[in-house]
């Protein structure tokens, strides 16, 4: 169902992204995407944008939710144009696309710069969101490693529960300690790859949105509990910190639009 428009006065699509850019310092960052502004469907940089949608990943479907909210800007933590992907405007890309600028949809998107972020970040908001204590980056350099404590020492069982309650999905548990858990560290998304980082760091466990087949033999080397719990579902909270700062920021509507995805 097509939105009424949006009553408030809005800010220029160049201002918000510009402040996007500075907030989430995003020029420090060598990304495997593109960040910022991806599809400008109009000529004129400065119209105004009024009403925000946000969500995970600029596919079809979020597009056409995006269309139907009456979204002059849709902000995602995936968006396109990714390295070693074929560069060609054609199939879902193309459709894609078309899709916004029938819209007339501005997609912005941010990757590493928003997991990175010291407060409205995916690792730091996903710590939040768990209740995890003294959350911290850890300090290798270059690293989205964060780690903290759980207010309460649980063994790995009770923790994969206490997961699935917070997240809405069960995570993939690997158990290895037969104690209970007092250290964790995590990354979001698709960071399975830093288990040995994380071990490194004497933690308990380690959780990230994804697992390998190497993943299971690591963790139980390494001596540690490592937990699954979803690409989408530990990247879900980075964009909802961003979308409401900038809603409050410029006095522009907000929406966070959720996706259904197991992965």
């Amino acid at each position: 169902m097509i939105q009424p428009p949006a009553t408030t006065d809005g800010v220029s699509l160049s201002a918000l992204v510009a402040h996007c850019e500075d907030l989430l310092d995003a020029a420090a960052f060598s990304d495997y995407c593109p960040n910022g502004l991806q599809v400008d469907p109009g000529p004129d940089p400065h119209r105004p944008v009024r009403r925000l949608v946000t969500g995970v990943t600029a596919s079809q479907g979020m597009i056409d939710a995006a269309a139907d909210a009456g979204a002059d800007v849709l902000l995602v933590h995936h968006g396109f144009f990714w390295k070693g992907e074929d560069p060609r405007i054609v199939g879902v890309k193309s459709r894609r696309i078309a899709a916004l600028l029938r819209a007339g949809i501005a997609l912005v998107a941010y990757h590493l710069p928003l997991d990175a972020h010291p407060e409205l970040g995916n690792n730091r908001q996903l710590a939040r969101v768990l209740g995890i204590a003294a959350p911290r980056p850890l300090d290798t350099p270059g690293s989205l490693l964060w780690r903290g404590q759980l207010p309460v020492p649980l063994v790995g069982k009770a923790l994969a529960e206490a997961l699935g309650v917070a997240l809405g999905r069960e995570p993939l548990h690997i158990p290895v300690l037969e104690r209970p858990i007092h250290t964790i560290a995590w990354c979001t998304g698709a960071a399975q790859g830093q288990i040995e980082q994380a071990a490194a760091a004497g933690v308990d466990a380690y959780l990230s949105g994804e697992v390998s087949e190497q993943t299971t033999h690591l963790a139980r080397e390494l001596g540690l509990d490592y937990f699954g719990a979803g690409h989408h579902a530990t990247e879900r909270y980075g964009v909802q910190a961003l979308g409401a700062h900038l809603a409050q920021a410029f006095d522009i509507e907000h929406r966070f639009i959720d996706l259904p995805n197991p992965v």
